[in-house]
């Protein structure tokens, strides 16, 4: 294999999801010379992006990849790439951690830790990521909302009259549904399609991702420019073992190399402790920023269920459903007790969509079951844990998963099951999700005040290494009860205004 070294940028920054591309639009007027690598390509406009037997049914955009059980099975992941990362099939709930998920916080199953920094830290942050995404929502809905300095930028998407039903039968039941705050322009989103967009693809059709917002900022500054199909395969560190001096990587089936300033390593929670375990040495030998034996450790997956409620006397005529979300039992089980989780409601889970899990029923009964049904999204904390962790073994990547915290999300999913009933749904069914399907993978580079027990700082830098940051979920020291990306972007801008004022 030849190997081609190109022009040097200033900044390198590894993956364009929701870290690498926030942290570029943060830094795009520093006037740094930035490439963003990017593994995979554009998602383009396609028939299949709106065809529900094709996403759900054929699995047409799975990747065609296999990962391992610590024992040897292997599974396909449901991770994707593609400029945007994936943010592309989100639900675009861009949420802010509660001002308590910063705290050290009682569970069920254990202790979720403090973060090294409190709420207030981050809360300007997270206004402007708010902007930056054109959040729709409404402040005063939600008794767990934590202070805003700011006003949402829109006002919330508005539920359709089935969903509104729903939501005042439960405010009836004295619970107090809020508007879920959505990074999505529901026009133009309709315009293109009338279907929902979680779990959709999105090519600029209305949704707020990585690439339609914080890219497509970015992109607009002549200094930042994105290369795809590269796919980086090694970090290489000075002879010192300190700074990161060389990013390898192939693009057109030919090894290439960067020698740049400074490198930020986004590649997702899963790949980026692969790319930093993979990139082990003589000088470290554990893998790069390994220190502290961290990096690969503390994976966390949220504890997530689909529960379905179904009335022979509900008529769902809806097309998007995704408009309101209960913290009724974020804090506490309602009863005093310990925090359970976060409700939300799923997109549209139509009879296509549903005959992915029943093969052998006839999708034209599950369309029967889909128009007298709506779906939720029921969310549990998950708990650091050291051995729950990414490893590798060769090319193999293995992920062993510990789930923590369960038996919360049991009764979290038992609680939901009630209120549903008494809003008038005597079928309620629920569905457990694997890890066959990514429910907010992060924490496998976490920060920390201790070197001895963190990989990296504060600001996302490695201890071990000053020009090396990892900006991304696997930063995430807890993973909280909410969607996990507008936390992500908030520190991505957080740090990119730290880089550019150290300069």
């Amino acid at each position: 294999m030849s190997v081609a070294v190109a022009a040097e940028p200033d900044i390198v920054i590894i993956g364009s999801g929701i870290g690498g591309a926030t942290v570029a639009a943060g830094l795009a007027e520093s006037g740094a010379e930035i490439l963003i690598l990017e593994a995979g390509g554009h998602i383009e406009d396609r028939p299949e992006n709106r065809d529900q037997r094709a996403i759900f049914q054929r699995g047409h955009f799975r990747p065609k990849e296999t990962w391992y059980e610590a024992g040897g099975l292997g599974f396909n992941p449901g991770n994707y790439y593609n400029v945007g990362g994936n943010s592309k099939f989100y639900g675009a709930v861009l949420t802010r951690y509660r001002r308590e998920d910063f705290e050290e916080m009682v569970h069920l199953d254990g202790v979720s830790p403090a973060w090294p920094f409190p709420y207030e830290e981050l809360e300007p942050w997270y206004a402007k990521a708010e902007e930056l995404y054109q959040v729709r929502g409404r402040l005063g809905e939600d008794p767990t909302e934590p202070p805003h300095s700011n006003d949402y930028p829109h006002g919330p998407v508005p539920d359709e009259p089935a969903i509104a039903k729903v939501r005042e039968r439960l405010r009836g039941l004295g619970l107090h549904p809020y508007s879920l705050p959505l990074g999505i322009d529901i026009e133009r989103w309709l315009a293109r399609g009338k279907t929902p967009w979680d779990a959709h693809p999105n090519s600029f059709d209305g949704k707020m991702d990585a690439e339609t917002a914080a890219l497509a900022k970015a992109l607009e500054y002549p200094n930042v420019r994105l290369q795809t199909g590269s796919r980086v395969t090694r970090l290489s560190p000075a002879p010192d073992g300190k700074a990161i001096e060389t990013v390898h990587y192939i693009k057109d089936g030919t090894e290439r190399r960067l020698v740049p300033k400074l490198v930020i390593l986004s590649a997702g929670a899963v790949q980026s402790a692969v790319l930093l375990l993979r990139s082990a040495d003589e000088r470290n030998p554990g893998g790069i920023a390994n220190r502290s034996d961290q990096v690969g450790r503390n994976f966390m997956n949220h504890n997530s269920s689909a529960v379905i409620a179904l009335s022979p006397w509900y008529r769902n005529d809806s097309v998007y459903q995704k408009t309101f979300g209960l913290n009724d039992f974020y804090l506490s089980d309602g009863e005093g007790g310990p925090p359970l989780g976060n409700i939300q409601l799923l997109g549209r889970v139509s009879g296509a969509i549903l005959k992915a899990n029943l093969r052998s029923t006839p999708e034209w009964l599950l369309e029967q079951v889909s128009a007298r049904a709506i779906d939720f999204y029921a969310m549990s904390e998950d708990l650091p844990s050291p051995e729950s962790r990414v490893m590798v073994d060769g090319e193999r990547i293995l992920l062993q998963w510990v789930r923590t915290n369960w038996q919360a999300h049991l009764k979290l999913v038992a609680r939901l099951k009630a209120v549903l009933r008494q809003a008038g749904f005597p079928v309620v069914l629920a569905r457990a999700f694997d890890k066959r399907t990514p429910s907010h993978q992060c924490g496998t580079v976490r920060i920390g005040n201790d070197p001895e027990k963190a990989p990296l700082d504060v600001y996302c830098r490695a201890f071990d290494h000053p020009n090396l940051f990892v900006v991304d979920a696997s930063f995430l020291p807890t993973s909280a009860a909410v969607n996990p990306a507008l936390t992500v972007a908030a520190q991505a801008l957080r740090v990119a205004d730290h880089i550019a004022r150290a300069g």
